[in-house]
């Protein structure tokens, strides 16, 4: 299987111009041409929500009654397979999405990138039927990511749905040494389904949910009671939500339509099946790489649909679930079966003079408590010369030769004196440095006792341009 990579898009700047895109006149006041003003006005004064129907008395484009052969409205292979169900205003700014998306450039950026989330649409319109909500939200990765699970955003944005790290706790998206869990496209996309429902159900609007997926539920929600009503359109209009949010739901619709009508729009990616995905329960700590030359299944294939793990290389603990193609569930099930299989790579590290935990860790890439807990009864402070010690291979690395301990940048000199109870560990603590780069400039060990009085050497400040 092909790696799925960022596909290369002709025209930088179309995609550029999609993206953030250019400002409109002024007195268009975000970007669309605006509500009549009895239309607004009458919104204002009526009650919070406003009837979908009604919909702020713009018209509504048709799906399938506007002319639109059924052909092209039931879209070939994996696209859409009914009308939309989010109602699509005759609004400026929509249109000038429809005409970006639409147009030669357009398509094929649209088809690229649809041909990079061919493993994961079928699973995704899956979950949006099972949850009953619109099936064209599961194009909303277009717009977030373009369909990319290792996407990050310049504000650290991540993945497929583009999670920020502070907003995951609430759908159990883990995030650590081992997994980030934001890359993972099973567990984010329930995720992202969750926090929409959330939106919808807060709002009983699905412009204003996608708003809020956007913008932020509390974002939205102020700008509902300072505009007095529940219309995504009228906000904007009166300039209550910030820019990205005022063109992000007209960017979605716009996808959604032009994907609605892929045949007409010469969008083909060329797919000729739908993947289906399985998820298998590991007990272990297994490398994929291994995996694969155990049960012949492609690596590539392994690490794309398990992207979240940090190191190719599931967690020690038990409960995760290597996601894998249904066509290649008997093969890895059967290869996880033999217990006697050896599934994960270690180096052995033969301790000697001068080696540190901290050293170690990072010439092999793996952090000091993973060394601890693979080694048990390993004493971190004492290091016995000849030991060998078990690294877990989550990294290609060449033999270790030791470091030089002490940072260039950081310059040690006399001046603090041993008080009753220091210790090279709390001295070091307290300066910010490495203990064992403390004991070097010091000519000690770390099990060195400190004499009250005595003084040392400790960092002053670090040299400028180092």
């Amino acid at each position: 299987m092909e790696r799925i990579v960022l596909a290369p898009v002709a025209n930088l700047a179309f995609v550029l111009a999609i993206i953030a895109s250019a400002p409109l006149p002024a007195e268009d006041v975000a970007g669309r041409e605006t509500v009549p003003n009895a239309r607004a006005s009458e919104a204002q004064a009526g009650s919070a929500a406003l009837p979908l129907q009604d919909f702020a008395g713009r018209p509504i484009r048709g799906s399938t009654a506007d002319g639109i052969p059924e052909e092209d409205a039931r879209a070939w292979h994996g696209f859409h397979q009914e009308p939309l169900v989010i109602p699509v205003p005759d609004e400026a700014l929509v249109d000038r999405y429809i005409a970006q998306y639409s147009s030669a450039e357009g398509a094929k950026w649209l088809a690229a990138v649809m041909k990079r989330g061919q493993p994961w649409l079928a699973f995704i319109r899956q979950e949006a039927a099972a949850r009953g909500i619109p099936p064209e939200l599961a194009y909303l990765p277009v717009v977030e990511s373009a369909f990319s699970s290792s996407a990050v955003s310049k504000s650290g944005a991540v993945g497929l749905w583009q999670f920020m790290k502070n907003s995951v706790s609430p759908f159990g998206i883990r995030i650590d040494d081992w997994v980030d869990e934001r890359r993972d496209f099973w567990k984010s996309t329930d995720a992202a389904f969750r926090k929409l429902e959330e939106n919808h159900r807060y709002f009983g609007d699905w412009p204003l949910a996608l708003a809020a997926y956007n913008a932020g539920l509390g974002a939205v929600k102020r700008a509902v009671d300072k505009g007095g009503v529940r219309d995504y359109w009228i906000l904007c209009d009166k300039g209550l939500l910030k820019k990205e949010t005022v063109h992000y739901v007209p960017k979605f619709l716009a996808v959604a339509t032009v994907l609605l009508r892929a045949q007409r729009n010469g969008i083909d990616t060329g797919w000729t099946e739908e993947i289906r995905w399985t998820r298998i329960p590991v007990d272990r700590t297994i490398d994929l790489g291994l995996l694969s030359e155990e049960s012949g299944v492609p690596v590539e294939r392994l690490r794309t649909a398990n992207l979240e793990l940090q190191y190719g290389v599931t967690p020690p603990d038990s409960g995760y679930r290597l996601k894998v193609r249904a066509e290649d569930e008997a093969a890895i099930v059967a290869t996880l079966a033999r217990k006697d299989l050896q599934l994960i790579r270690y180096y052995f590290h033969i301790v000697k003079s001068g080696d540190t935990l901290s050293a170690l860790s990072r010439h092999y890439g793996v952090s000091v408590d993973l060394i601890i807990r693979s080694n048990p009864g390993l004493q971190a402070r004492y290091l016995k010369l000849g030991n060998k010690i078990v690294v877990p291979a989550l990294r290609e690395v060449g033999p270790y030769k030791g470091e030089k301990i002490i940072d260039p940048s950081i310059r040690f000199e006399g001046g603090y004196v041993v008080k009753k109870g220091d210790t090279l560990w709390s001295i070091a603590l307290a300066f910010d440095v490495d203990p064992e780069a403390l004991a070097e400039a010091n000519g000690m060990d770390l099990s060195s006792i400190l004499r009250e009085g005595r003084s040392i050497k400790t960092p002053i400040f670090k040299a400028e341009g180092l």
